[in-house]
């Protein structure tokens, strides 16, 4: 096997596993929420459907950890991904923080109810910003594998 594909295939496997370890992230602060801050009374937050049908009883906290889920888990993937990637770094975290983005946007879609001062905050703020800090706290490597 020629040195392209190997790199390209150890550059997926690493993107792959920030991509999961920053998922595994995500549902640790998704489940710590439910454990710090109760569901509103009569919620059934155990599944999407209750999920639609309760979330006009959320209050503003109960959208905090949501949020705190979805920031540092891109946080931890482009964290990683600039890490432990030789080169083309900052066009991984690119793709990790598109690809965290549409999973926030088709969830804003899937999830109607939910307050439009929350979607835009969570859109705007806990994906380019979060991907951008994980990219500067690991060391702001550019696409050619130096530091700046």
């Amino acid at each position: 096997m020629n040195t392209f594909w190997k790199d390209t295939l150890l550059m997926a496997a690493l993107v792959f596993a920030a991509m999961f370890i920053g998922g595994a992230v995500n549902m640790l602060f998704v489940n710590l929420g439910g454990i710090l801050i109760e569901a509103p009374e009569g919620a059934d937050i155990t599944t999407m459907k209750g999920l639609k049908a309760s979330i006009h009883l959320f209050k503003p906290i109960n959208f905090l950890f949501p949020f705190l889920a979805h920031a540092f888990g891109v946080l931890v993937s482009s964290f990683l991904a600039t890490k432990f990637l030789k080169k083309n770094q900052i066009a991984m975290v690119v793709g990790i923080v598109v690809l965290n983005f549409i999973g926030g946007l088709m969830m804003v879609i899937e999830l109607p109810g939910s307050p439009l001062w929350f979607d835009l905050t969570d859109l705007i703020f806990a994906y380019a910003p979060m991907g951008y800090l994980g990219w500067v706290l690991a060391g702001r490597k550019n696409n050619f594998g130096t530091s700046r």
